[in-house]
């Protein structure tokens, strides 16, 4: 019995397996060391949570060198036989290696981070988390109006980066132009009108002109692009109906709904101050009088 016991101890198979439980266990204390008291001085919460996801990538990479170095003369006679094995699962799994390269190229290449407002494969959200394999969004739209949460959790691919655009509402400029559309009827005063409406743009929106100004000069100096502007601007045209005012301006990308909600109601009451100077138009319908039909009997 003892010698049973000596030569499974001394076994050079149990050996290894003993040194590759050591390994990842001081592999996966130190990533964890690293997560729990250096990672969580990171102010940032983007890049804390870039380095956290960083530092588990490179636990299980090096527990995969170290299983690969403890039993490489395990593994050499495997090598043929390996290669055609790897060959059948990476053709299997392309999907799944195509989205952790995804994965990296989220991660390094700025597509978007967690947080931001994108839009993926058709699906508009906020993101919730970047996974290895899959972006976790909380879905907008749909059957809600406007850029509002409905509730659901959409789990998207990360290999969608390569095969469609990326949408992304908050990266390196957080703002968007949006517009609204007021029509005003023939005869009201049209200098009095525009007046309003550019000065309901300035009132509700005019604080993030300057904001929206300076971030854009900041992206003019690393992109090529011209000079925008991000004051709230109105144009004019008219149709058989009415005369359109157009009003742009700048907001914020999670601010649309509320800010053309401001914007409307201002523009209302200061219409209606107006005491019928400037009348809002509306569809109008001329109901035409069919000729007479006589129906003789014969």
């Amino acid at each position: 019995m003892e010698k049973e016991i000596n030569d499974f101890l001394y076994d050079p198979t149990v050996g290894k397996i003993v040194t590759f439980c050591i390994g990842v266990g001081l592999i996966w204390i130190l990533i964890k060391w690293l997560q729990n008291r250096l990672f969580t001085k990171i102010k940032d919460n983007d890049n804390k949570y870039r380095a956290n996801k960083l530092s588990s990538f490179i636990g299980y990479f090096l527990t995969i060198v170290l299983l690969t170095v403890i039993f490489s003369d395990r593994l050499g006679g495997l090598t043929v036989a390996f290669g055609v094995a790897g060959a059948g699962i990476a053709f299997a799994l392309q999907e799944v290696i195509a989205s952790f390269a995804g994965w990296l190229a989220i991660l390094f290449g700025n597509f978007y981070k967690s947080g931001d407002r994108v839009q993926l494969g058709g699906i508009k959200g906020d993101v919730m988390d970047i996974g290895v394999l899959r972006t976790t969004l909380m879905e907008t739209g749909e059957w809600v109006d406007g850029d509002l949460y409905n509730g659901r959790i959409v789990l998207i691919a990360n290999s969608y980066v390569f095969k469609e655009p990326v949408f992304n509402y908050s990266g390196d400029f957080p703002f968007l132009w949006d517009e609204i559309k007021i029509p005003v009827q023939f005869g009201s005063n049209y200098d009095r009108a525009e007046s309003i409406i550019l000065n309901s743009g300035k009132t509700v929106a005019g604080d993030l002109s300057q904001a929206s100004k300076d971030n854009w000069k900041k992206l003019q100096n690393i992109y090529r692009l011209e000079d925008a502007q991000t004051e709230s601007m109105v144009s004019l045209i008219f149709n058989d109906n009415w005369v359109e005012y157009t009003l742009r301006y700048v907001v914020e990308y999670k601010k649309r709904r509320v800010t053309k909600t401001q914007l409307f109601k201002k523009i209302l009451i200061d219409i209606e101050a107006t005491n019928g100077e400037i009348k809002l138009a509306s569809a109008t319908f001329q109901l035409v009088e069919g000729s007479e039909l006589k129906v003789k009997n014969t």
